[in-house]
């Protein structure tokens, strides 16, 4: 589906945004967390960002991987043969064995010492892997990029493998691990107020060109982008600015995102009635594509916030 962007020309363009003070709830934070996975985090994100530097594989695809296929360590595979990313033995295996039901009856799966091990020839399968090549030409916080891609390149079977890594990514704030080796940009915010006024924004001074669609003034994210640089750059108060866009502060950006300036809507605007579920995406990033409230689209659609997105499912928008 192919959106249309409306460019906001600066003789025509000013924006005046009344700031409402009512508490800040990020979509995330609404997501229920299970103490065993919080646990798993605390026991291997150590490994996880050791292997991000060693191997260039983000720590937060190590970590997501590590939850849904080991069931937070607590599966058969994991706890009988510390097996904690579902690798099946393949012909080049020569390591212990173990044989367990999966997409066929008895598959031979690999089997490991201890969960190190298992980590470790994680990382060696794919960095050994021509067909995840790809993958490390991504950025090392392109989560999104990585989830779509390891689907895409078969690591798994299930149609929403991508879409469930990014939503425990985002529900546990996964990607904070990505950035454990870069420099993060801190910005003083300026004291809370009610009103904030911007005149001209299409201006040489500003990096980015505001546009209009779904009647939503928005701006695109580049390349490097953070919630704190954007407001920053227009004026805002950060926590505004990711209230608008129902995200913690530390949320990151990928080019091509959309950060609004307000309040998304309730429900899309016409002719979008509905949208077909694709690899990598998120009720999130659905959300933004179509500038309406998290919460609205699982409510439109009567899903509760457990639900992740199947490639093929269809959604309601309105």
């Amino acid at each position: 589906m192919v959106q249309k962007y409306k460019q906001i020309y600066p003789s025509k363009f000013l924006l005046i945004f009344f700031l409402v003070t009512i508490p800040f709830v990020s979509v995330f934070s609404q997501a229920k967390r299970y103490k065993i996975y919080d646990d798993y985090i605390d026991q291997y994100k150590d490994i996880a960002i050791n292997h991000m530097k060693k191997y260039k594989i983000p720590a937060s695809i190590t970590l997501a991987q590590g939850l849904i296929e080991s069931g937070a360590g607590k599966s058969k595979l994991a706890q009988q043969s510390n097996n904690h990313f579902g690798i099946k033995c393949h012909r080049d295996w020569t390591g212990g064995k173990v044989y367990h039901d999966d997409d066929l009856k008895q598959e031979c799966f690999r089997k490991y010492k201890k969960v190190e091990d298992s980590y470790d020839d994680h990382a060696l399968f794919i960095a050994g892997k021509q067909r995840y090549a790809s993958l490390f030409t991504l950025d090392i916080t392109d989560y999104r990029g990585w989830a779509r891609g390891l689907q895409k390149a078969g690591y798994a079977t299930d149609k929403a493998y991508a879409n469930k890594l990014i939503k425990v990514i985002e529900d546990y704030e996964l990607y904070d691990y990505d950035s454990n080796n870069t420099k993060k940009v801190k910005i003083k915010e300026k004291d809370k107020v009610k009103e904030v006024v911007v005149e001209q924004l299409y201006v040489p001074t500003y990096k980015h060109t505001p546009y209009k669609t779904h009647n939503l003034i928005y701006v695109i994210a580049e390349r490097g982008d953070t919630y704190e640089s954007i407001a920053f750059e227009f004026g805002f108060n950060v926590k505004d600015l990711c209230k608008y866009n129902e995200v913690p502060k530390n949320f990151p950006l990928e080019k091509g995102d959309l950060v609004y300036f307000q309040k998304k809507k309730n429900k899309a605007d016409k002719p979008y009635y509905e949208h077909v579920i694709q690899i990598g995406e998120s009720m999130y990033s659905i959300s933004q594509l179509y500038g309406i409230k998290v919460k609205n689209l699982y409510k439109m659609n009567k899903k509760d916030y457990e639900y992740v997105p199947v490639e093929g499912d269809v959604l309601k928008l309105r």
